[in-house]
């Protein structure tokens, strides 16, 4: 009974530990520094199972493609309008602070959880190519997401089809 008791202080402990390193803001990770539309591409998928992007396909040897690959949002009339539209949805959104908004079809959103404070970058670019909207969204911290990335780009395509 002792040792159940001590089990379950260590864990406790270790719970609130955790969880005041994340509102200190130890779990949040760094910026990357090469985010952005280079050649036509966003940063490839990260080499664990935590981000999606919708060119995961233009990265064949890449070990995530598979797990990665996401459609790309569609176009809700032009592309400054759609980037309206997700601009909009990502503002109702809890934790979401939109930090770069170019005129040039790009736009840069950090995701942060409520409680541990773990931060995803989420980029949306507007590929007047495809005329389509590029979606790349990876957590900076942890080997895997549970799924919340694809279920956050899945949202924002809920949230354009409503729209409709």
């Amino acid at each position: 009974m002792a040792l159940l008791k001590w089990t379950l202080c260590a864990l406790l402990v270790a719970v609130t530990t955790l969880v005041l390193a994340g509102q200190l803001g130890l779990l949040g990770g760094r910026m990357p520094d090469d985010l952005g539309v280079k050649d036509g591409r966003l940063k490839p998928p990260s080499a664990t199972e935590n981000s999606v992007s919708s060119q995961a396909g233009l990265y064949p040897d890449h070990p995530m493609r598979a797990y990665a690959e996401i459609a790309p949002l569609p176009l809700q009339g032009d592309g400054p309008a759609t980037l309206a539209r997700l601009r909009q949805l990502l503002q109702d959104m809890p934790g979401v602070t939109i930090v770069e908004d170019g005129g040039d079809g790009y736009l840069y959103a950090q995701c942060t959880t409520r409680w541990m404070k773990f931060v995803d970058d989420l980029e949306l670019w507007v590929d007047p190519v495809q005329q389509v909207v590029q979606v790349r969204s990876a957590s900076r911290v942890g080997r895997k997401d549970f799924g919340v990335n694809r279920e956050r780009v899945e949202t924002l395509r809920a949230g354009l089809a409503a729209l409709n």
